[in-house]
């Protein structure tokens, strides 16, 4: 079973969603799930999250 997941808005600079959404592309994911990628290894790297 896939773990819940929660709508959030932020707001980002302009060229961080470029980036983003360009890699995104490259790694055939959306923009979401990109962004929870990045941000679940940033957490994991940096030992806060323990998955």
């Amino acid at each position: 079973m896939k773990p819940l997941k929660t709508k959030v808005s932020i707001t980002l600079d302009s060229t961080v969603i470029e980036v983003i959404k360009e890699l995104a592309e490259k790694d055939d994911r959306s923009f979401s799930q990109y962004v929870n990628l990045i941000l679940k290894e940033y957490l994991q790297n940096h030992n806060i999250l323990h998955d």
